[in-house]
């Protein structure tokens, strides 16, 4: 039998059909060929018989087809003509990757392998065509392209989509609205049995859910970032990576975690330092609606040179920037303002409305929590002795939570601020480092939780070290549920 284009229109189907997953043994059976050409099953079975008499498929009756080796070949350099040209109207002629499948299913026909190859050389000798469809080599030979697709690859780490298999116009308009064709970089963030979907994070943190027979349609790959950090980090600790009982109480280096939607939470720290200065806060934190927004005030009580009295109050907003991934931290940026509550002229409060930014990051490495923080205090009108001062304070922090036992950790904590300080001339800036040694420990009772741990504060700047002992409780239940 002569090459001709219903022969090779019925190879090409078969061809891409067995290599699909609607094969069964290596066989498609003979309804999805005749579904796949638009041809009565009749009409199929006739010209696949006259096929196998000129040996270039295998049919089994009742049981499907699969090609020949001769059959394969012949196959495979139709679908070679049809990506080389696919990949030729979109890069040198300008077309839309949406509009050449049509054009190039006439033309497959028409050109020969030699103006093929010169095209193929044109363009470099590419491996895939704008779908990411592998292209096979003048041999009819195509190199494996190892892929998942949005329903299998792994959860919060970075892929790249390599290939979309599906010549819908409307589908591919979809994809490349919302920046998904092969070559983006995206992560899955969550897949909903229930619903049948699928929720992408990609470009410029662009969030969309799609349906499951969608994402199947996506092919991706590991990035080879992920790929190598994920055999230097997430396989040692695969086998003790269980989330901590306790995450968003640490006493004095902010944690990158709101509170979930529903639940709220109540924080009373108390710190007494050498020479009778104390101080204690409280703390309540809630969600706005959602997990990625989180509203707090911070009321403060102290005692400073014989004054007691309550201090300066702040009004927070955190806002989830980033959830932690197995290949990157939570992220969680926060904005305060101060109100100037406290009395000044007894060193109770700064005497002037002033704003403090935070930038926590928290990762899980293990049994070990690493949070690092970095920010500053803006006090443009600080009272000092009658006397207004414009005071800003850089600050950073670091700290190391161990896992013990699920609700006993052993913390490690450090804060390093550049103070300005006010004496006889002008505000002078001065290095106040903190260390605080820690436990903490806690219990569940239903959805809510409790948490008491201590800590050893030690604080150094200039002369004589200023110790303490730090005491916190943290009371943590639902409003909602």
């Amino acid at each position: 039998m002569l090459p001709s284009s219903t022969v090779e229109n019925y190879l090409k189907a078969i061809y891409l059909g067995v290599s699909s997953d609607r094969s069964v043994g290596g066989l498609l059976p003979m309804g999805q060929l005749a579904g796949a050409l638009g041809v009565a099953p009749g009409t199929a079975t006739t010209m696949v018989k006259a096929l196998a008499e000129s040996g270039l498929v295998h049919y089994e009756p009742y049981a499907g087809v699969a090609l020949t080796e001769a059959g394969g070949k012949l196959a495979a350099l139709v679908v070679r003509r049809h990506r080389v040209i696919e990949l030729f109207l979109v890069q040198v002629v300008g077309y839309r990757w949406d509009d050449v499948h049509e054009e190039a299913e006439q033309l497959e026909h028409a050109v020969s392998d030699r103006l093929i190859d010169r095209m193929d050389e044109m363009l470099g000798r590419p491996a895939v065509d704008p779908h990411g469809d592998p292209i096979p080599d003048p041999e009819g030979v195509v190199k494996p392209q190892p892929a998942q697709t949005l329903l299998s690859c792994p959860l919060h780490v970075p892929v790249t989509i390599t290939r979309v298999i599906d010549q819908d116009k409307m589908f591919l308009r979809f994809i490349e609205n919302h920046h998904l064709k092969p070559g983006e970089s995206i992560e899955v963030e969550d897949r909903d049995a229930a619903s049948d979907s699928v929720r992408v994070r990609g470009r410029d943190e662009q969030r969309i859910t799609i349906g499951t027979r969608a994402a199947s349609k996506l092919l991706v790959q590991v990035t080879t970032a992920a790929v190598l950090l994920l055999a230097g980090l997430v396989a040692p600790a695969a086998a003790q990576t269980a989330p901590f009982a306790i995450t968003d109480n640490s006493f004095f280096v902010e944690e990158a975690f709101n509170q979930e939607p529903g639940v709220f939470q109540n924080i009373v720290g108390a710190r007494l330092m050498s020479g009778g200065v104390w101080e204690a806060s409280f703390t309540q934190e809630w969600p706005v609606v959602t997990h990625a927004h989180q509203v707090s005030f911070t009321v403060s009580s102290l005692r400073v040179d014989g004054h007691a009295g309550v201090g300066d109050v702040m009004i927070n907003y955190r806002w989830q920037a980033a959830d932690e991934r197995v290949l990157a931290p939570a992220f969680s940026p926060r904005v305060s303002l101060i109100l100037p509550t406290g009395n000044a002229p007894k060193g109770l409060g700064a005497g002037s409305p002033g704003w403090q930014v935070n930038l926590p990051f928290s990762k899980q490495l293990g049994d070990t929590y690493v949070h690092w923080n970095a920010g500053f205090t803006h006090l443009p009108a600080a009272d000092a002795e009658g006397t207004e001062h414009n005071l800003f304070t850089p600050h950073v922090a670091l700290s190391g939570i161990w896992r013990l036992r699920p609700m006993v950790n052993l913390m490690l904590e450090s804060l390093v601020a550049w103070e300005q300080v006010i004496d006889a001339g002008p505000p002078r800036r001065q290095t106040v480092v903190t260390f605080a040694p820690g436990v903490r420990t806690g219990w569940d009772a239903g959805d809510a939780q409790t948490v008491v741990g201590v800590a050893l504060p030690a604080t150094f700047s200039t002369g004589t070290p200023s110790l303490g002992v730090f005491a916190y409780f943290s009371y943590e239940l639902p409003f909602t549920r």
